[in-house]
């Protein structure tokens, strides 16, 4: 069954999410570039309170958990974003793609 995380950061901008995916070779514009395993779906925007959120599903914890170890912590670290997310996990029980 599919997890769902989502991310709560304070003092992070979409500058700091851009600087990012550009370290992990993402473009989330496009869609393109590498994109971890078991990633299902990706979202990421400012909140009207000033908070940006990512909220994402996976295919299990597992996978998340690779690829925050090997690839987005660091990434995270190389660009200056410190801020520790409120993080958020919820098992899927309902996923449907729009239009898919």
């Amino acid at each position: 069954m599919p997890e769902a995380v989502s991310y709560e950061f304070t003092g992070v901008s979409d500058a700091d999410y851009a600087a990012v995916s550009r370290h992990l070779n993402i473009n989330p514009e496009t869609e393109t570039g590498d994109w971890p395993p078991g990633l299902l779906s990706h979202a990421a925007g400012t909140a009207d309170d000033g908070a940006f959120i990512v909220a994402e599903v996976w295919s299990s914890r597992a996978d998340q958990a690779a690829f925050m170890q090997s690839r987005l912590g660091p990434a995270l670290a190389a660009e200056g974003v410190t801020a520790v997310p409120r993080i958020r996990w919820m098992r899927v029980t309902h996923f449907h793609l729009a239009g898919g």
